[in-house]
């Protein structure tokens, strides 16, 4: 796993959020930037890193898969506990798709800090792409500990407006449609939204989020 790629306000934080990449693109993805710099102009700090598999690309390994959501729950929390000794004040976890997946699971487990206050999706796979005839990916929802924050593009193939309005989400589960919005929130040309304006509007929800946690 590398270091935390920091992202910081210049003013009081309200929380720090620990944000985990999707399966096929690395911590500093044009996604993840862009919302990292929108997460801390709302007074978010973010702690990005990288699961092994992502990070072996760097030093010019083998291009490998990511293993299932399942394996990489340990990495996930060894960042956490990482992140505790450098960090005060109330923390969030979170990831992009397979990110948030894995961030779901681990708000599941009996032994999560105190600190931890929520739980943040952006773009989470509630399927397989396209296949909404499958299993949804439930569970990590239902069982997790703490409120979750969905932030969801409205088309998204993963799981869109239409298909979430048909099925139930537990009470602690909050979720927010970007318009027009795609797996990374962007919206198509004819569309008056922009994927800056949904990225902001992502942020923005996060700290709504943190106010109600922490109010």
């Amino acid at each position: 796993m590398s270091t935390f790629l920091w992202t910081r306000p210049e003013t009081d934080t309200s929380a720090t959020l620990l944000l985990a990449h999707g399966a096929g693109a690395p911590m500093d993805s044009t996604f993840m930037n862009k919302l990292a710099e929108a997460l801390v102009a709302e007074g978010i700090a973010v702690a990005r890193f990288e699961f092994a598999y992502m990070a072996g690309r760097r030093t010019g390994g083998p291009k490998k898969p990511p293993p299932r959501a399942d394996k990489l729950i340990a990495e996930f929390q060894t960042a956490l506990q990482a992140l505790l000794k450098e960090t005060d004040g109330p923390l969030l976890l979170g990831g992009k798709s397979m990110g948030g997946r894995v961030a779901a699971m681990l708000g599941g487990g009996n032994s999560l800090p105190g600190r931890v206050l929520g739980i943040c999706c952006f773009g989470y796979p509630f399927h397989p792409t396209g296949k909404p005839d499958t299993d949804w990916r439930l569970t990590p929802l239902e069982e997790a500990k703490r409120p979750v924050r969905i932030l969801q593009g409205d088309r998204d193939p993963f799981g869109n407006k239409a298909e979430i309005d048909e099925i139930s989400l537990p009470k602690t589960v909050s979720l927010i449609y970007l318009e027009d919005g795609n797996h990374d929130f962007g919206p198509r040309g004819k569309s008056p939204a922009t994927l800056d304006g949904n990225i902001a509007l992502s942020a923005k929800s996060v700290r709504e989020f943190v106010d109600g946690l922490t109010g």
